[in-house]
């Protein structure tokens, strides 16, 4: 039985943020393989800035060389519901133990996700505090959490988003330190975020 990790997200772009996320599970968890999945449409977010589906996965390709990137979402097209997502994987991967990474802020919400409980029965649910001064941290982990597989790092926060790396794009604005320079060429050349 292989270890899956699976991490989702708009990626608009991917920064430095996503990958050391993603690298600390892997090694954390011993995870065999890690499946990175741009979401088409994301279901709890609005974005009036959102790079194409290709560009989103050939970004995704150049942050996450090790990793699977799958189309699944953006062939599917639409809202990304995770539990539809997570059907799938467990359908293509049937004897794989998954390993599903959020960000902490996530976990505060999660009871209003579709068919959260069916999710919390398929996957070990992986979060990590993406904020030093977090609501996990001040509210604890929700009680609907208790029985079901829950892992929580301790990786130290690491606070960066896309929506601030837009803004220094369209700026024109060095994203040093933030983005990989591979991501960064691809979204000069492609003319994103301007």
């Amino acid at each position: 039985m292989s270890r899956l990790g699976i991490f989702g997200g708009t990626f608009n772009p991917p920064h430095i943020g996503h990958t050391r996320l993603a690298e600390h599970f892997v090694n954390e968890l011993s995870l065999d393989r890690l499946l990175v999945i741009p979401t088409a449409e994301p279901p709890h977010k609005l974005s009036t800035d959102l790079a194409s589906g290709e560009d989103r996965m050939n970004m995704c390709m150049l942050a996450f060389p090790d990793a699977l990137v799958s189309t699944i979402e953006l062939a599917r097209g639409g809202k990304s519901y995770t539990f539809d997502t997570l059907t799938e994987i467990c359908a293509q991967y049937p004897y794989d133990e998954l390993f599903f990474i959020v960000g902490s802020d996530m976990l505060l919400s999660f009871d209003r996700w579709y068919k959260h409980e069916e999710i919390l029965d398929m996957v070990t649910l992986c979060a990590a505090d993406r904020q030093e001064d977090s609501l996990l941290k001040k509210h604890g982990v929700p009680e609907f959490f208790e029985g079901k597989r829950l892992h929580i790092s301790k990786l130290a926060p690491f606070e960066v988003s896309s929506t601030q790396i837009r803004e220094l794009i369209k700026n024109n604005e060095s994203t040093d330190g933030w983005l990989d320079p591979a991501v960064r060429a691809y979204i000069d050349e492609r003319g994103l975020y301007r």
